[in-house]
C-alpha cells in the first residue's frame, strides 16, 4: 500500500502532469494553425493525436522511462511546424473548401496536397504526448495499488481544469505563443528537478530552443483568440491590409465617396460596396452590419445616410484594427453601436427592428472549436440564421449578403438557402472581383425590383432549391457538395487509423497484449461516446450562447467541472451502475428530441439553468458511469489507456456528422454506450458463472 505522503506526491504531480498536457494541447492547436494555416480548418487533429499519444503512453507505465523524449519531441514538431511555415499547401479538390492565399510568403514552395501537414501534424503531435501519457499512467497505478483509483482520476481531472481556465486566461490578455509555451514548459520543469543531470539538460536546452524559436519567427501584431493578425498599408492604395494567419483576410478600403482613390482596387471597391444602398432606394435609418471587421460595410452605411449603425464583429482585436488604422474611421461615429459577438448571437438577443442587414464577408479560417468539425461561421450560413435575420427586419427592410463564391455549387447553396428563409428567390448581383464576387439581395425591401418574368420564375427557383442540401444547425456544411463524407476526409481518417494502429502495435505492447487476451470494451466504448457527447454539447451551447472562444472555454471547463462533480459523488455516496445508466440513457433522449431552441429564455437566468440541466445531466450521469466502472478495473492505467482510444475512434466517427448531422451523433453516443452496458452485464454474467 502507498503510504500518505506517497499519495500526496502522486496526486500533486498528476495533477501538475494534467495541468501540463491540457495546456499544451491548447498551445498546439493554437499556433501550429497560425504557422501552418491549414491546420486552422482542422485543429480536432491535435485533439485526436493527443488523445492518441496519452493513451499509448499510460500503456507503457512501468517500462523504461522515455521523459527525455518530451522535450525532444517538442523541438522536433516546433522545427517541422516552422519548416511547414515556408511551404503553400493547396487543395485540389472542392470538397476540401479551403481558400488560401500565402500573402506572406514571397516564394513559396507550392505542395498541391494538404493532406502532408496534417498526417505529419498527427504523428509528431502523438509523439510530444506519449512520456506524458507515462506519468499519468503510472500515477494512476499508485492510487490503485493504494485502492483508491478514483483519487487518482479526479487528481487528473482537477489538472485538466486548471490547464482550460488558465489558457482562457492568456487568451484574455492576448498573450503570444511564447508565453503559452513558457507555462507549461515552465511546469514541466518540476518533473526534472528529481532526475538527473544529464536529463535536465536536455529539457533545459530544448526549452531554451523552443522559446527562441517563438521569440525569432513572430511576425504576428497582435494574437486574438481566433487569429494571428498583422496590418500593413498596401503598396496599390490607401487601405490596409489584413492578415490572418499569413493569409488574406480583409482589406480597409477609402469607401466615403469624399476619398480621393488613385488605384484600381479602391475604385472598384468604392462601386460595388454601395451596390444594396442604390438599390433600396431610399435611406436605411437603423443598419445591422454583422461580420462588420474592419469596418468597410459600416463606412458605407454611414456614407449613405444611416441615423444608427450596430457594428457587430466577433474578433476583438479586429475591432480595434478598424478603429485606428481604416481609413474612414467608422467605429468613432457617435452614430455606430459596436458589439464584441457573433452574428446568430446577435440576432437572436437583439429586440431592434433594422431597415438593412448586411451579412458582411464572414468567411473565417478558423474552426468553431477544437472539438467541432465545424467552421466558425458555419452558424451564420445557415437557413435558420437567415430566419433570424428576416425576423430582425422591418416591413420594407431587406437583407444584402456578399460572398466571395468559388464555385457552382456554393452559389446554389445560397441561393437555395434565401429562398426557403424568405419564402422566395433572392435577387443576385454578379461581375464584381474584389472581396466579394457576388451580392444577394433578400426580403420585402427589394420587392419593388421584382418584375413579372422575376414572379413567373419564382416557383421554378423554389423547385430547384428544393433539390439543393441546404445548411440547417443541424447540418452546417455550406461548403460541402452534399450530406455525405467525401474522399478527401475518407482518406484523412483512414490514414490517422493506420497510423493509430501502427504506434499502437509498436510502442504500447501492453495495449496489444490486452487486446489479444482481453480488450476492454467498456472503457474503450466510453470513450467513444463521451468524445461525440462532447464534441456535440460544445455545439449546441455555441448556438445557444454564442459561437465565441469565450463559450467554448466556458463550456469546455463546466463539463470538465461537472465530470469532476460526478466522480467526487461516487466517491462520497455510490448509487448502483443500473441507475445511473438509466438516468444516462433518458437524458440523451431528452437532448435528442429537444430541440435547442426551446433553451433560448430571454431571461438569461432561465437560459443558464436550463443549459446547465440539457448540457448538464448527461455528463453528469455519464461520469457517474465512467467512475464506477473505473474504479474496479485491477489496472488503472490500461483502462484509463483503452478509454482514451475510445476518444481516439470518437473523433474519427465523428466525421459521420458530415453525412448524418450534428443532432444524430447523440444516437451514435447513446449506442456506445448501451454497448457498454451490455459489457458490463456480460462480465458480470461471466463473474457470477
Amino acid at each position: 500500500m502507498e503510504t500518505s505522503d506517497g499519495l500526496r506526491r502522486a496526486a500533486i504531480e498528476l495533477t501538475l502532469t494534467s495541468f501540463i498536457v491540457l495546456f499544451q494541447e491548447l498551445t498546439l492547436i493554437r499556433w501550429m494553425s497560425t504557422e501552418v494555416r491549414v491546420l486552422a480548418y482542422f485543429p480536432n487533429i491535435v485533439l485526436i493525436s493527443a488523445f492518441l499519444g496519452l493513451g499509448i503512453g499510460t500503456m507503457r507505465a512501468g517500462r523504461k522511462p522515455i521523459m527525455w523524449l518530451w522535450p525532444v519531441s517538442l523541438v522536433v514538431l516546433v522545427a517541422a511546424t516552422l519548416g511547414m511555415h515556408q511551404i503553400a499547401f493547396t487543395n485540389r479538390h472542392a470538397s476540401e473548401f479551403l481558400w488560401l492565399l500565402y500573402f506572406d510568403i514571397p516564394n513559396p514552395t507550392v505542395v498541391r496536397d494538404v493532406r502532408p501537414p496534417i498526417i505529419i501534424a498527427f504523428l509528431l503531435t502523438a509523439i510530444a504526448f506519449l512520456p506524458l501519457g507515462q506519468i499519468v499512467g503510472e500515477r494512476l497505478q499508485e492510487f490503485t495499488r493504494a485502492g483508491a483509483p478514483l483519487r487518482g482520476y479526479m487528481a487528473d481531472l482537477l489538472g485538466s481544469l486548471i490547464g482550460v481556465i488558465a489558457f482562457a486566461i492568456a487568451s484574455f490578455y492576448r498573450a503570444f505563443p511564447v508565453i503559452w509555451f513558457a507555462i507549461f514548459l515552465i511546469a514541466g520543469l518540476f518533473l526534472f528537478l528529481r532526475r538527473s543531470k544529464a536529463l535536465l539538460a536536455i529539457y533545459a536546452g530544448c526549452a531554451i530552443a523552443i522559446l527562441v524559436a517563438n521569440v525569432v519567427t513572430e511576425t504576428a501584431m497582435a494574437y486574438s483568440p481566433y487569429y494571428a493578425l498583422r496590418a500593413h498599408h498596401t503598396w496599390q492604395g490607401k487601405g490596409v491590409q489584413v492578415l490572418a494567419n499569413g493569409s488574406f483576410h480583409q482589406y480597409a478600403a477609402p469607401l466615403a465617396h469624399t476619398d480621393l482613390v488613385t488605384s484600381d482596387l479602391d475604385r472598384a471597391l468604392q462601386v460595388s460596396y454601395p451596390v444594396p444602398y442604390r438599390y433600396l432606394g431610399r435611406r436605411p435609418r437603423h443598419v445591422l452590419v454583422l461580420g462588420a471587421g474592419t469596418g468597410n460595410d459600416v463606412a458605407v452605411a454611414l456614407d449613405y445616410g444611416a441615423e444608427r449603425v450596430d457594428a457587430v464583429e466577433i474578433d476583438p482585436v479586429i475591432i480595434e484594427m478598424g478603429r485606428s488604422l481604416h481609413p474612414d474611421h467608422p467605429y468613432r461615429f457617435d452614430r455606430v453601436r459596436v458589439f464584441n459577438t457573433d452574428a446568430r448571437a446577435y440576432l437572436r438577443n437583439t429586440p431592434e427592428k433594422y431597415d438593412l442587414i448586411i451579412f458582411g464577408t464572414l468567411d473565417s479560417m478558423t474552426r468553431l472549436s477544437a472539438l467541432a468539425n465545424v467552421r466558425l461561421d458555419n452558424f451564420v450560413y445557415t437557413v435558420d440564421c437567415m430566419r433570424a435575420a428576416r425576423d430582425r427586419l422591418t416591413p420594407d427592410g431587406g437583407v444584402a449578403l456578399y460572398f466571395m463564391v468559388k464555385s457552382g455549387p456554393i452559389h446554389d447553396k445560397l441561393f437555395a438557402m434565401l429562398t426557403n428563409a424568405f419564402e422566395e428567390p433572392p435577387l443576385v448581383g454578379t461581375g464584381f472581383k474584389h472581396l466579394f464576387n457576388e451580392i444577394f439581395l433578400a426580403g420585402p425591401g427589394w420587392r419593388h425590383l421584382q418584375t413579372t418574368q422575376r414572379h413567373a420564375l419564382a416557383q421554378s427557383a423554389r423547385d430547384a432549391s428544393a433539390q439543393i442540401d441546404v445548411p440547417t444547425d443541424d447540418w452546417p456544411y455550406l461548403y460541402l457538395d452534399s450530406r455525405s463524407i467525401s474522399g478527401f476526409y475518407w482518406s484523412i481518417t483512414i490514414l490517422f487509423a493506420l497510423i493509430a494502429a501502427a504506434m499502437i502495435a509498436w510502442l504500447a505492447p501492453e495495449m496489444r497484449r490486452s487486446a489479444s487476451a482481453h480488450f476492454d470494451g467498456e472503457m474503450f466504448l466510453f470513450g467513444v461516446a463521451f468524445l461525440l457527447l462532447e464534441t456535440k454539447l460544445v455545439t449546441q451551447m455555441s448556438l445557444v450562447w454564442g459561437a465565441t472562444w469565450l463559450t467554448s472555454a466556458v463550456v469546455f471547463a463546466s463539463i470538465l467541472f461537472m465530470i469532476l462533480v460526478g466522480t467526487l459523488a461516487m466517491q462520497l455516496r455510490p448509487i448502483s451502475f443500473e441507475v445511473a445508466m438509466g438516468a444516462l440513457i433518458v437524458a440523451l433522449v431528452i437532448t435528442f428530441f429537444l430541440p435547442t431552441t426551446t433553451l433560448l429564455a430571454q431571461n438569461m437566468t432561465m437560459r443558464l439553468a436550463a443549459s446547465v440541466l440539457f448540457a448538464g445531466a448527461p455528463v453528469f450521469f455519464a461520469s457517474i458511469c465512467f467512475a464506477l466502472r473505473f474504479k474496479e478495473r485491477a489496472n488503472a492505467n490500461l483502462a484509463f489507456g483503452w478509454n482514451l482510444a475510445g476518444a481516439v475512434a470518437g473523433g474519427l466517427i465523428e466525421l459521420l456528422a458530415m453525412a448524418v448531422g450534428l443532432r444524430a451523433l447523440t444516437l451514435i453516443a447513446l449506442t456506445a454506450y448501451l454497448g457498454a452496458f451490455l459489457a458490463q452485464r456480460r462480465a458480470m454474467a461471466v463473474r457470477a458463472a
